[in-house]
């Protein structure tokens, strides 16, 4: 059976990062996502508002790097929760876990040119310094085409 989701949206609040009381990284966030179509009375589109979990290491990243209003792709599961609220009423709740969340816009349309973002090639943050992938090396422009 299968059960992966993706979604891509802008994150409604900043992400507040809580431990576990045995110390496990968790945070909760919420991500608008428009829909593809308008709505027939008003043309206007209607947007969903979902409800996202991150544990652990993906956790720590969102809380550290996003912030209310950043796009996010996220790639998780549905997972449908049962519980019982104050006064005693039982609730069903839809939320998805997240496997990883990346950022879904370019590094030149964030805000705050010098907000530090994770380097992918070693895991270490760098201010402004575009990532440099494994196996490739960054070359000089000096402005003339080798060809």
């Amino acid at each position: 059976m299968l059960n992966q989701i993706v979604l891509m949206g802008r994150l409604t609040r900043d992400p507040e990062l809580r431990r576990t009381q045995t110390g496990t990284p968790v945070t909760g966030f919420t991500i608008a996502v428009d829909r593809d179509f308008s709505s027939r009375e008003g043309g206007e589109k209607q947007t969903d508002f979902i409800d996202i979990v991150a544990w652990r290491n993906t956790a720590e990243f969102v809380a550290k790097y996003f912030t209310k209003g950043s796009m996010a792709v996220v790639t998780g599961r549905l997972q449908i929760r049962d519980w019982t609220d104050k006064e005693g009423g039982k609730r069903r709740t839809a939320e998805v876990v997240a496997d990883s969340v990346y950022f879904g816009e370019s590094k030149k349309n964030r805000e705050g040119a010098q907000t530090s973002y994770p380097d992918q090639s070693t895991g270490s943050a760098k201010y402004g310094a575009p990532a440099i992938e494994p196996g490739f090396i960054e070359l000089d422009d000096d402005g003339e085409l080798p060809f």
